[in-house]
């Protein structure tokens, strides 16, 4: 009898170990398009690294379950998304901040270069703030974190037809928008 419950120990302890290589892989292989993907929608990076934290609190609550995940990345995002959503509503209102903009510009250029690119970064954000939530949705997941359409649609709980609609319907209307500025 000792000797079964020793192997389960020894065996629960060997699972507990592939856990948490597992974990640490996840950590190293996806908390900072996690931390992109809530910074995008808190614009606050303190929040945002909270949202990241309670995204592998709830990898470890379901980690019996993974082995169903189909894939990994998608919902580890459609998970930071929600998070940072609900997390949004519960706050406040955000927008975007100066720092969020200038770390979208390139590094690599002349300073000049990188003022211009921030200043015109910031005024496409402050217009994707003013789009329907739908619509901004799809973009800072298309634009910022580099979703495909599938992906986005898994997100954010939509069809793929509805969700280029919607991508389609942003991007015009924010090109109007940006043209407008431009010519006044």
């Amino acid at each position: 009898m000792a000797l079964v419950e020793d192997c389960s120990l020894v065996l629960g302890s060997m699972e507990t170990a592939r856990a948490e290589v597992d974990l640490a892989e996840l950590v190293g292989a996806y908390s900072a398009l996690l931390f992109r993907v809530a910074h995008s929608v808190l614009r606050s990076e303190a929040e945002a690294e909270d949202v990241v934290q309670d995204v592998f609190v709830r990898v470890l609550e379901h980690r019996r379950s993974l082995n169903g995940v189909q894939d990994m990345r998608v919902w580890l995002v459609r998970i930071a998304w929600n998070l940072a959503i609900d997390r949004r509503r519960r706050v406040r209102p955000a927008q975007f901040d100066e720092g969020f903009a200038e770390g979208l510009v390139a590094r690599d250029v002349p300073a000049d270069a990188a003022l211009d690119e921030a200043r015109r970064m910031r005024a496409v954000l402050r217009e994707m703030e003013r789009l329907p939530r739908a619509e901004r949705h799809v973009l800072l997941l298309s634009a910022v974190e580099e979703l495909g359409t599938a992906e986005m649609a898994e997100v954010l709980g939509r069809s793929e037809s509805a969700v280029r609609a919607l991508l389609f319907r942003a991007r015009t209307r924010l090109r109007e928008r940006l043209e407008r500025g431009v010519a006044a």
